[in-house]
């Protein structure tokens, strides 16, 4: 049988290889440690608060510490509504988030503007981008993290933009 068929009584083409029986759902609850989440919102006016319900929904059944909650939150607002600007109308943003074992919350989005190949055109968008994350790097300093963007590497890649917070509790000295 080829790689996809269709088969009789199905209308659409059906992988040849299937694993059977499929793996077992994750069980596990919720926690800080299982936290990966992918969002595909459109470039929109109201994208960024969106994606703000919605992590604030992941952070809290993850019972992320509240202490980065609500930095996280505002992270999110402000990167989506960034990659909004440098997404076109119709076309699509992807927001991630992700906490590691060593306790960073990772928040990364995607956008459709790519990488400019001359280089002083680069350098003005480069430019653009930094006025556009203008209170990024102050909030993610105060939480111990880092941020940046770079060219993406996936399908119809354009630029990701990616910003952690590292929890770490206060430890008095003895």
């Amino acid at each position: 049988m080829p790689e996809n068929e269709i088969l009789p009584g199905l209308p659409y083409a059906t992988p040849r290889l299937t694993q059977c029986p499929p793996p077992l759902q994750d069980l596990g609850e919720p926690n800080p440690g299982n936290l990966l989440y992918g969002l595909t919102l459109p470039s929109a006016i109201a994208s960024p608060a969106v994606a703000r319900e919605a992590a604030e929904v992941i952070l809290d059944v993850h019972g992320v510490a509240d202490a980065l909650i609500d930095p996280a939150l505002h992270l999110v607002r402000e990167l989506v509504g960034y990659a909004c600007r440098f997404t076109g109308a119709g076309e699509q943003v992807r927001l991630s988030l992700r906490h590691d074992l060593g306790g960073a919350l990772r928040i990364t989005v995607h956008d459709t503007h790519a990488a400019h190949a001359h280089p002083r055109l680069a350098e003005v968008c480069d430019g653009r981008r930094l006025d556009a994350l203008d209170g990024v790097p102050g909030l993610v300093e105060s939480h111990r993290g880092g941020w940046g963007f770079t060219s993406a590497r996936h399908p119809g890649a354009g630029t990701r933009t990616w910003a952690t917070l590292v929890h770490s509790p206060r430890r008095w000295a003895a």
